[in-house]
């Protein structure tokens, strides 16, 4: 059976999902999505990703299209038709469709919801992760409400872009200061030369990250020490480890940037421990 998508209110082939060309979100970028890995067929870090959703939501005052126990139930149920045990969750709500105007419409529409499912290889995500990846640095150069997961992801799109003709996984925004803000799909880590974790606080202009946020307690359940304080390239090239998370790449060490070396260019052991850790957390707690 092929992939199912769910497309305002009804369950159709993959194939046959359509949006109509007036969405705002196809038009505007009017429009937040969230994703949620998949562990066993259950939803990871569920709570801190409804959370968000609703928060983005409110901040561009879209209404929620549903309850949250209804959305989970249909969340629950693209994974079930798409058979899929370990993978990816996207849900993408747009304010709806109407005239195209810059203003919202008025009366209000109904908001559009488009769910999806894929698969991930986990044989090949845990090679990738014991392997280490190469992330390059590009200038900051994004709006200023990156805490919103909105779709209006053209400088990020531009900055993978970047990453992958250099061979590299990720990309690295550098704001003014010369600090590192976040990937453009990951939140960014170091483990500094005194071994204390380190990773953007929120109140700079950064996503509020689902799998960065469950992190957090991981390290402090494992008694690691970390601080929500800003790092440059130049710091990251010092530390002993440097890795990413988001919900598509979990915990995954960082091994260079810009062509250059990080902890002597091998994955190391807290980067390590920390993904198996998470996994372990997410794993229990799904739902």
């Amino acid at each position: 059976m092929g992939r199912i998508a769910y497309v305002n209110g009804r369950f159709v082939p993959h194939a046959e999902a359509f949006v109509h060309i007036e969405d705002r979100g196809y038009q505007l970028a009017d429009a937040v999505y969230e994703v949620w890995a998949l562990f066993g067929g259950k939803l990871a870090d569920a709570e801190g990703h409804f959370a968000r959703l609703e928060r983005s939501l409110a901040e561009l005052q879209i209404d929620m299209p549903m309850s949250r126990a209804a959305l989970t139930t249909v969340l629950r149920e693209a994974v079930r038709r798409n058979r899929v045990q370990e993978g990816l969750v996207y849900l993408q709500i747009s304010r709806g469709v109407a005239p195209r105007d810059h203003a919202f419409p008025h009366p209000p529409v109904r908001p559009a919801v488009v769910i999806t499912v894929s698969r991930v290889d986990r044989v090949a995500t845990e090679a990738r992760a014991a392997k280490g990846v190469g992330v390059v640095t590009t200038p900051e150069n994004r709006w200023g409400r990156c805490d919103i997961k909105t779709v209006g992801l053209l400088p990020n799109a531009l900055a993978k872009q970047k990453a992958r003709v250099a061979g590299a996984a990720e990309a690295w925004f550098v704001d003014e200061l010369g600090f590192v803000t976040e990937g453009a799909s990951s939140n960014a880590w170091i483990v500094d030369r005194d071994g204390v974790l380190r990773t953007r606080d929120t109140n700079a202009n950064i996503l509020r990250g689902v799998t960065r946020l469950s992190l957090l307690d991981v390290i402090r359940d494992a008694g690691l020490k970390v601080e929500e304080r800003p790092f440059t390239p130049e710091e990251a090239l010092e530390a002993k480890e440097a890795f990413i998370t988001g919900a598509g790449t979990i915990v995954l060490p960082v091994v260079s940037v810009d062509g250059k070396p990080v902890g002597g260019g091998v994955v190391g052991p807290v980067a390590s421990r920390l993904r198996r850790l998470y996994i372990e957390r997410a794993k229990e707690r799904a739902i």
